[in-house]
């Protein structure tokens, strides 16, 4: 399973808040790691410098073997909640899968 992290301009993130994410996407998932193929995050920052609530945006696809990716989305006041929402949301969405790909198996 890979894991790839992209972010805007407006987003910096340090290489251990990569980490970070990873491991935790990683240990997430580990339960369905033979089904996913990759996983891509994308970071972002909707309102960019002028001043807003809800204005970070954590997009979570994932690509399951033999469908197509499907993506999932959180927005929040901070990078970090916005990614444990969308962690949550990804996590559900791929238990629906699988239980769907293996009940037709």
């Amino acid at each position: 399973m890979t894991v790839q992290i992209n972010s805007d301009k407006h987003i910096k993130v340090s290489e251990n808040f990569i980490a970070r994410i990873t491991e935790e996407l990683t240990d997430t998932l580990s339960h369905f790691e033979e089904f996913i193929t990759r996983i891509e995050v994308f970071l972002a920052d909707e309102n960019s410098t002028r001043q807003g609530s809800n204005d970070k945006r954590c997009t979570i696809e994932v690509r399951i073997k033999n469908l197509k990716p499907e993506a999932v989305t959180a927005t929040a006041d901070d990078i970090g909640l916005a990614f444990k929402q969308a962690t949550d949301k990804v996590l559900q969405l791929v238990r629906t899968r699988v239980d769907k790909l293996k009940s037709h198996s």
